[in-house]
């Protein structure tokens, strides 16, 4: 009996302490932070065992980073901080005095001579989680699309907020005041390290203007990626205040995470960075324990290099005082597979995932893609690119993606082709928009391989109503040859008599002088369609115009509109909504695909007679 009772004495301890590890701790307010007090903070230098370092109150900066809102701003002290500075990946380090949490160091001096930082309270975290409301981030207005943009060759990353600028630090200072000697410095939030695993420095270099513009500070990793393995469960130490925290971006062959620091457990909640890590508002991404290589000082900005380990979580919302994340649940990731046959005719296939996000999937598609071709293949000199792929989207038929690209940078143009539509689905403003996987099949052959259209040739100008007509097209590669290729048109058995304008061109040609520049969607389903109606760049097309009015309502072409159609759309009642257009298509035929890329286009008359 005895041994029973001391059994369960022990038990009742160890569920104790363990309930103990996931409470929200004493908290001192505010208001009641005095200059002059002194504590600790709490952070991972190497390894994944916090450690404690010196804080000293130096003073509260009021309406920063905004109105009714607050900064603490201290010196840190101690031989770890003293020699690297406050660092990036210090974000989220929780600061104790006399044992009651005060917040999460968040802001720092660029430059400073000393590790003085800026201090976000935790009343203010927490505070903007409990009013956070929950809502769809892609259930917005739907937005103009232009058809440039869904080719990939006019694509841009839309950054999901504005460059983070330091903020310049100007507030009324008594005489004395320990801030005196920081007036007219910047206070700006301390730089969130992105480790990139298996990333080139190529790719980095290529990448980084993007990634800095949001506010993250690109780091190469060593090694290969981060396993892609099932959620973990959280016992009473996972994510404990002090331990670091890394942001799964991509994990995978690939991985590419963001990291900081666990200022708050509260149950199943964890709070940390103190600072916005995108600005996102509601989010979905992984969250995983991290360990950290070193802190590598910098004379620039010190940084940790974190490896992440297994996700235990998912961070839901991304806000100005911090991030806050959930313990348990695992986040809607986007699938991607890869076969790239190289041109010394191997096969390699990279798996992983990537965050579903209107604004960083496309960029983090960007940066795999193009580093799965350039770390394969030759990085100076024209190459010629195929990409064939599939994105399955929840509700919708399939996009088939096929493109090819001969060029200097026909990797960059490559990534573009697929990054730009899977962009224009997640930001076109339809709610419920889900991505279930990415399949692409990548071809890279060294050299250029390009044509351009000469020139065309009729076998008559003068036909009739449901007669066919052959069209010569005269193609001259870059290496000399000149290749004809016979298209044979049939003339619709409805048209009238009249002219009719012949096209014969690249895809790309066709798409940009003949159809629609832009439309807003009315349905997810006709972005799609849209979508799969790309024209190729590596075959011919031949189109037949009638000369009269016409409209393009959508993607949709109304030729040969009656007047009265014509006048009911140009009423003084009704504006918008389509486009006028001088041609009516009749007649379009693809050609089979070339070996190489074709560039230029011709147009020629014919005259229909009875």
């Amino acid at each position: 009996m005895l041994v029973l009772a001391s059994l369960v004495c022990g038990l009742a301890r160890v569920s104790a302490v363990s309930q103990a590890g996931a409470e929200r701790p004493e908290i001192l307010p505010l208001n009641q932070v005095q200059i002059g007090m002194k504590g600790i903070a709490r952070t991972v230098f190497a390894g994944t065992e916090p450690e404690d370092f010196g804080v000293e109150v130096l003073g509260v900066l009021p309406n920063f980073p905004g109105p009714r809102q607050a900064v603490i701003i201290a010196r840190l002290s101690g031989p770890r901080v003293e020699r690297t500075g406050v660092f990036a990946g210090m974000s989220g380090s929780p600061v104790f005095i006399d044992g009651k949490l005060v917040g999460a160091i968040a802001y720092s001096f660029p430059f400073s001579k000393e590790p003085i930082a800026g201090i976000t309270p935790i009343e203010q975290m927490i505070s903007i989680f409990e009013r956070a409301p929950a809502s769809n981030r892609n259930a917005t207005t739907p937005r103009r699309v232009a058809v440039a943009e869904l080719a990939g060759v006019d694509w841009k990353f839309r950054a999901p907020r504005p460059l983070v600028a330091a903020t310049t630090f100007i507030a009324p200072v008594a005489t004395g005041s320990p801030l005196a000697s920081l007036l007219g410095q910047q206070l700006a939030p301390i730089a969130t390290p992105v480790v990139f695993s298996g990333i080139s420095s190529d790719a980095l270099q290529l990448y980084a203007p993007q990634l800095q513009a949001v506010g993250l500070l690109p780091v190469a990793g060593a090694g290969g990626g981060a396993p892609i393995t099932p959620l973990a469960k959280a016992t009473e130490k996972t994510l404990a205040p002090g331990t670091s925290v890394s942001v799964q971006l991509v994990r995978g062959d690939y991985s590419i995470a963001a990291s900081g620091t666990v200022t708050m457990r509260d149950g199943e909640h964890v709070y940390a960075f103190g600072h916005p890590f995108l600005g996102l508002g509601n989010a979905d991404m992984p969250m995983s324990e991290s360990s950290v290589v070193s802190v590598i000082p910098n004379t620039y900005n010190s940084f940790k290099l974190t490896v992440p380990s297994q996700m235990v979580g998912r961070l839901t919302q991304d806000r100005s005082t911090g991030i806050l994340g959930t313990l348990g649940e695992e986040p809607k990731m986007i699938p991607v597979t890869i076969d790239l046959k190289t041109s010394r005719g191997r096969v390699e296939s990279f798996v992983y995932e990537v965050i579903n996000d209107q604004f960083l999937t496309p960029l983090l598609l960007n940066i795999t893609i193009y580093n799965t071709i350039a770390t394969s293949e030759r990085s100076l000199g024209d190459s010629t690119i195929s990409v064939r792929g599939e994105v399955e989207v929840k509700g919708q038929e399939k996009i088939r993606l096929e493109q090819r690209f001969s060029s200097s940078n026909a990797p960059l143009l490559a990534a573009g082709a697929v990054a730009a539509p899977v962009g224009a689905l997640l930001d076109s403003g339809f709610a419920g928009v889900e991505i279930k996987r990415i399949a692409l099949n990548i071809d890279s052959v060294d050299g250029r391989r390009a044509g351009t259209l000469d020139r065309i040739a009729l076998d008559r100008t003068e036909v009739a109503p449901g007669e066919k007509v052959e069209v010569q097209a005269f193609i001259r590669t870059d290496s000399g040859q000149q290749i004809v290729q016979r298209i044979p048109i049939s003339i619709p058995t409805d048209v009238s008599p009249g002219k009719l304008l012949l096209f014969v061109g690249d895809g790309g040609s066709l798409q940009q002088s003949m159809e629609m520049q832009s439309f807003v969607p009315k349905d997810l389903g006709q972005l799609v369609n849209a979508i799969n109606r790309l024209k190729k760049n590596d075959r011919l097309y031949a189109k037949l115009f009638k000369i009269a009015p016409g409209a393009l309502i959508g993607t949709d072409e109304l030729p040969n509109l009656p007047p009265s159609v014509l006048a009911t759309l140009n009423s003084e009642r009704t504006a918008g909504g389509y486009t006028p257009t001088p041609l009516s298509p009749i007649y379009e035929k693809e050609m089979p695909p070339a070996d190489f890329v074709i560039e230029g286009q011709k147009t020629l008359e014919l005259k229909v007679v009875r």
